[in-house]
């Protein structure tokens, strides 16, 4: 018997294994000549091992029977026939080795390029899906999709398609060839494989609980180690070294005695599946001495029938594990399949719009959203931005100021209603077309593993070095790259905490800069800095929009940044309560001077004192 079955954890099962495996299939179709070419080198390659036990087990009775006439004086032993067997058995290996390596080589072809096809299908997805998908569905939850579950697809068509062939030839191939040589040989054999799975299946039981322990305790250990890491300063601000060890040697107690608990279990596997399948190969040659006796059958029959039962367990054991490792696989590809059926972007208009002078002229005409149906937060909002002026949305948090600008550049599509840019609706134009007209500077900054000219250059990259350095002057750039190491070649890494949170936002700033957009929005761009950056980003920011051929809009909690705007909408629940400029608003005495006076009365007083003071 040899090796037992070795169990495998349960995975995550597919809510629709046939239809899943059914889209597979036809994923696959492409490949059709490859996976049958594959089948017929699986077949030939298990059918040419299966033989071998049978054609050696002659070389072995004829050797037999020479030793035996030899001992009688009745004959020699005919080396040249069994030379020819031995040799026509390595034939056979070779071929099986060869014919082996041929399918596991396209194979591989064929589920790398299968891989290959669903990242790429999932890539150009995710640039068709509407921006509302990810508002609902976490980062990680998309990138565990691209990774997690097409490897898992990838690692089952490479290795476990050709298994599945492989194990139910040879579970076939090798019980036909045991019973050729003795039915009854056959039958103990058999007898033994119950005996083997019922005793995986009890230790299997007992092991998968704490299986489980050791995966929950495990997250619970690293959830405990990121977090620590995580907020590293914060913990040892405040003395908490010897509750995180605590807790962590909590975690860490319980994970080792489930592990034990486990591996102990698992470990009783292997010796239990031996010894079973020693009992099976006494028994078998105990079977086999008997019949040679009787002249049932020869001795090279007992050698391989020895071969046979150590080739058939393992085959069945694959099989049993395929099985889960299948619902593994149809669970995962069914997340790839999901998401490549995620309902995606409205389409594009068929006869789009190409604006050859662009003005700048923004309105809004009674618009209406709700990122969902049932819940509107934008209610018959109307409001116009003649070309060249800067325009202010205020109010406070939910407000819907930044669902405007999301409006704005079609991330999402109004419910009704309708926003126009030089009196075309923005839907008559293709989202590529529409979206070179803007220029964004957001709260949230982003920067990519690049250098510092890479990083401006992304606003446009044809742009010349040249045009990049005057971009970074005047967004008030240039003069701390120059004392950065390497300057504007210098390599930013992939959190960009080797520069401030201000001069992030100053370089994505000159990035607006470089880009010379029509339309200018600024979202929160001064709301994570100190006093004096922020003096910087509103110098970088007026150079941008005091160019009268640009139309901005500046959303912002600090009122300060927006006292010159030529327009100030108020905003509050979705509507426009008030509108004007700051003088106008401040003399209405509504809305926006409380909030204006709630920010500046303190801060203004604290000036004047410190003016007195001075």
């Amino acid at each position: 018997m040899g090796h037992g079955p070795m169990a495998m954890m349960p995975g995550a099962k597919a809510r629709d294994f046939k239809g899943t495996m059914r889209k597979l299939i036809q994923y696959l179709g492409t490949y059709r000549l490859a996976i049958l070419i594959v089948l017929i080198f699986a077949i030939a390659s298990t059918a040419s091992n299966i033989v071998g036990p049978k054609i050696l087990g002659n070389a072995t009775t004829k050797l037999f029977e020479g030793v035996m006439a030899e001992l009688g004086g009745t004959g020699s032993i005919d080396f040249n026939y069994i030379g020819r067997i031995v040799l026509l058995t390595l034939g056979l290996y070779l071929i099986s080795a060869l014919f082996a390596y041929i399918q596991g080589w396209i194979m591989a072809n064929v589920s790398t390029n299968i891989a290959y096809r669903m990242r790429r299908d999932i890539s150009e997805k995710i640039n068709r899906m509407p921006l509302r998908y990810f508002d609902g569905t976490t980062h990680g939850e998309v990138l565990s999709r691209i990774t997690n579950d097409v490897d898992t697809v990838n690692q089952t068509l490479s290795q476990s398609l050709t298994q599945i062939i492989t194990s139910a030839v040879t579970v076939i191939g090798v019980l036909i060839m045991m019973l050729s040589i003795s039915w009854l040989m056959t039958l103990v054999a058999l007898i033994i494989i119950p005996l083997s799975m019922v005793t995986v299946m009890l230790i299997v039981r007992q092991s998968q609980k704490f299986f489980k322990q050791q995966q929950d305790y495990l997250g619970h250990v690293n959830g405990h180690v990121e977090e620590m890491y995580g907020g590293h300063i914060v913990m040892k601000a405040f003395n908490g070294e010897e509750e995180s060890i605590q807790k962590f040697d909590g975690s860490n107690n319980m994970l080792y005695d489930a592990a034990w608990k486990s591996q102990f279990l698992s470990g009783l596997m292997m010796p239990l599946m031996m010894f079973i399948g020693n009992l099976g190969y006494v028994a078998v040659a105990i079977l086999g001495g008997y019949l040679v006796i009787k002249q049932t059958i020869t001795v090279g029959d007992i050698q391989a029938f020895i071969q046979y039962v150590r080739s058939f367990t393992q085959p069945i054991t694959q099989l049993a594990n395929i099985s889960n490792i299948l619902q593994q696989t149809a669970a995962a590809a069914e997340r790839v399949f999901e998401f490549l059926e995620e309902d995606e972007e409205i389409e594009e208009t068929k006869t789009p719009i190409k604006l050859e002078d662009v003005k700048g002229h923004v309105e809004f005409k009674d618009v209406h959203f709700g990122y969902t149906p049932d819940k509107i937060i934008i209610n018959d909002f109307s409001a116009e931005a003649e070309p060249g002026h800067k325009i202010a949305i205020v109010g406070p948090t939910g407000a819907g100021k930044t669902t405007m600008v999301k409006l704005l550049m079609r991330f999402y599509d109004v419910n009704s209603g309708a926003i126009l840019i030089d009196g075309h609706d923005i839907r008559d134009f293709t989202r590529h077309d529409l979206r070179k007209l803007f220029g964004m500077v957001l709260q949230d900054t982003w920067l990519y593993n690049g250098t510092i000219m890479e990083n401006i250059r992304y606003g446009r990259p044809d742009a010349t070095d040249e045009e990049v350095i005057a971009a970074a002057q005047a967004a008030h750039v240039d003069h701390f790259v120059h004392t950065w190491p390497d300057g504007y070649n210098m390599v930013l890494n992939e959190e960009s905490s080797n520069i401030s949170q201000g001069q992030m936002q100053l370089l994505t700033i000159a990035r607006a800069v470089l880009a010379d957009p029509k339309i200018l929005i600024l979202d929160e761009a001064t709301s994570s800095v100190d006093t004096r950056t922020e003096i910087l980003i509103q110098r970088a920011m007026d150079n941008l929009m005091n160019d009268k051929r640009r139309t901005s809009f500046v959303i912002a909690h600090r009122l300060s940044t927006i006292r010159d705007a030529d327009l100030i909408l108020v905003m509050q629940h979705g509507d426009i309560v008030e509108q004007g400029n700051h003088e106008e608003l401040l003399a209405k005495q509504g809305f926006y001077y409380e909030l204006y006076m709630s920010q500046f009365k303190k801060q203004d007083e604290m000036v004047e004192t410190e003016a007195v003071a001075a």
